[in-house]
């Protein structure tokens, strides 16, 4: 009967669990992680943020530059600053406006369109290129008109002129930037550059 007690007062004296310095430890340990983790974590995010912003900018001028040649007449993409966001859309019937119906996106997020000011150099897509400027369309409103063979047209006639439209968040220049440059022929390159960097080409 002893014997039998001293077991029992044993086996509740070993699963009693963790006492309150050792819960104290583990959950200092779990705070410490996460604020560790925490940066990474929301550098992966503004990444991402930032490469989708730059996709939707460089599809929509795709898509833009397709129905131009689909329906053999001039289209244009256009970006207008409504409040504190952007809007872009394909102006597929002509009226200087982005329609409801008008396929369009909107930059209401952590990416947004930026003017040129605070950009690193772009001396490596000027030399990539090989081209002495860039014209930037970003920093404010207007449009991009492509022709029935998709090449850029300004004022109506072929232009040599190469564009390019900044995508970031000027309060966060840490996140880094990307660069949606339009060629004269219609094609479009994304770029890249982290903070503190150079331009890469992403596509």
């Amino acid at each position: 009967m002893k014997w039998s007690a001293r077991i029992s007062s044993s086996t509740r004296s070993r699963s009693r669990g963790f006492s309150l310095v050792e819960l104290a430890v583990s959950l200092l340990i779990v705070v410490v992680l996460t604020a560790m983790a925490i940066p990474s974590l929301m550098n992966s995010l503004h990444a991402y943020q930032l490469n989708d912003a730059a996709a939707r900018v460089s599809d929509l001028l795709k898509f833009t530059r397709f129905e131009a040649v689909r329906k053999n007449t001039q289209i244009s993409f256009l970006f207008q600053q409504i409040g504190g966001y952007w809007v872009i859309g394909t102006d597929s019937n002509g009226n200087s406006l982005i329609d409801p119906t008008e396929r369009q996106n909107t930059f209401t997020g952590f990416a947004t369109l930026l003017p040129a000011t605070g950009t690193p150099a772009t001396t490596p897509i000027l030399t990539a290129l090989g081209v002495g400027a860039l014209t930037t369309l970003s920093g404010g409103p207007g449009s991009v008109t492509f022709d029935a063979r998709g090449a850029v047209r300004v004022g109506g006639a072929i232009t040599t002129t190469v564009f390019i439209f900044y995508v970031g968040n000027g309060a966060h220049p840490e996140a880094g930037y990307r660069a949606v440059v339009v060629l004269p022929a219609g094609s479009t390159q994304v770029w890249m550059a982290p903070p503190g960097g150079t331009w890469l080409r992403l596509s």
